[in-house]
């Protein structure tokens, strides 16, 4: 199906054109047909498919056929992750450059007071986070009675970060479902998530696009079988022999990623890491620079596997796999996005075998595995120090426990510091006069011997 068989204002039909699309992928073909007439919907369909353009083609469609005054907000779109927020931005502006609609984004980690006032000039449509949303909303800095159009995206994310309690705050604060459009879309639809449609949708028509195969057609899944120690010789024989342009490698923990971090740049292999603790200034310069291609490698935790639609992503490798058979999805999401072909690799260990199983019932497939030969591996490679975890810093300042002061002595306890207002007043000491003495208890006589019933026995006789 083409976008111009649909009925699709002109201004949005002209956006479309100009980010190069054409054609409906799966997921729009079957969902806007329904969302263009005004019916709430929640759709699954597998990440990279298209979910951000098909509800924001819905959302131009209504805003632009309901005039109203500029000033308040007119349509709200919730997602868990600020990258998600900043990619849903960029997509808007894409599409609704001739829609004529101020967009948005309203996230942490950035200028407070620039976003701040933003939102009092006015703005049309509203991206952001749970969090900051709540904070200007609580402040009264805009209103959301004005709200013809919501929209959840990763509606699942939501739970898992904990956002749910948010959501339902500011859910309670728009008006009555009956009275706006809800769409909600996600990668995944589980129970918690249609309950949620339920209870704040107008009737929602559920739509699966090829809910059997969890994950991308066009990505080859590869995994390799390796011990702990072998992992990295394995990774810079896999870096070296395929020569991977643009590679996403997905990491469970932060300290661990940071140490493949100076593995690799000290091996040679220019790259950087981003985690949920990374300015988000920084953050961005890093995705930015990932994108233009002048940094081939991105390490990256959890926080980076929604959300990011990165083109050229040539391979991603889970060097942990994950926990959670969700983020597996994601993470190899993050390559053959939009019809393009891409390779997903997963290194196995002792610890990551232990979820394989839960990962390919979960994706309904298995995973083809590949030995690696010997010469495969790595071994003449530069090796750097592990970081430290937070405590053993902690532990090693002066003052800290177990800790050296500069002498390499022990470092002393720290003094307790008391309240002088609040603590107890001493007692005096008692005088001579009021201490009573204890009477002294005679001693009893022995003989020489030491044996004091030999006196008593000799008497007798």
């Amino acid at each position: 199906m083409r976008f111009d068989e649909l009925h699709i204002p002109e201004q949005v039909l002209r956006g479309i054109a100009d980010a190069g699309f054409s054609e409906c992928t799966p997921i729009q073909e079957q969902t806007l047909p329904i969302t263009l007439t005004g019916t709430d919907i929640a759709g699954q369909a597998q990440t990279g498919t298209g979910k951000t353009a098909a509800f924001l083609i819905s959302l131009f469609t209504r805003l632009l056929a309901n005039e109203h005054p500029a000033g308040r907000p007119r349509a709200l779109i919730l997602a868990p992750t600020r990258e998600l927020v900043v990619q849903i931005e960029a997509d808007a502006k894409q599409l609704g450059v001739h829609s004529g609609f101020v967009v948005q984004a309203i996230y942490g980690g950035v200028d407070y007071m620039k976003q701040k006032n933003a939102l009092l000039e006015g703005a049309d449509i509203i991206v952001g986070t749970p969090g900051r949303l709540i904070d200007y909303l609580k402040q009264k800095i805009y209103s959301l009675k004005d709200i013809e159009v919501l929209v959840i995206d990763e509606a699942d994310r939501m739970f898992d970060l904990g956002f749910i309690a948010d959501l339902r705050f500011i859910l309670r604060k728009l008006p009555p479902f009956e009275k706006r459009q809800n769409l909600m879309f996600s990668a995944t639809l589980n129970p918690r998530v249609m309950e949620l449609a339920y209870e704040f949708m107008n009737s929602p028509t559920k739509v699966s696009v090829t809910p059997e195969s969890m994950t991308a057609e066009r990505v080859e899944q590869l995994l390799f079988h390796c011990s702990r120690k072998e992992k990295f010789s394995l990774l810079l024989g896999l870096l070296r022999r395929d020569g991977m342009a643009r590679t996403m490698i997905f990491m469970n923990t932060k300290r661990e990623a940071e140490h493949l971090h100076n593995l690799l740049n000290a091996n040679n292999f220019p790259c950087k890491v981003i985690s949920g603790d990374v300015e988000q200034r920084k953050r961005m310069k890093i995705l930015d620079d990932f994108k233009d291609g002048s940094l081939p490698i991105l390490i990256a935790t959890d926080v980076a596997s929604r959300g990011l639609h990165i083109d050229g992503v040539s391979h991603v490798i889970n060097y942990d796999l994950p926990q959670d058979c969700e983020d597996y999805v994601h993470r190899i999401g993050r390559t053959a996005r939009a019809g393009a072909e891409g390779k997903a690799i997963s290194l196995a260990d002792e610890d990551g075998a232990f979820f394989l199983e839960a990962i390919e019932d979960y994706i309904k497939t298995k995973i083809p595995t590949e030995w690696a030969d010997d010469d495969l591996y790595v071994l003449d490679y530069v090796r750097t120090a592990r970081p430290k975890r937070v405590q053993d810093i902690k532990r090693d300042k002066p003052g800290g426990s177990r800790g050296s002061d500069k002498s390499g002595r022990p470092a002393a306890r720290p003094v307790r510091k008391t309240n002088v207002a609040a603590a107890k007043p001493i007692a005096a000491a008692p005088s001579d006069d009021n201490i009573k003495k204890k009477p002294r208890r005679r001693k009893k006589k022995t003989n020489p011997a030491g044996d004091p019933t030999a006196v008593k026995v000799t008497e007798q006789i």
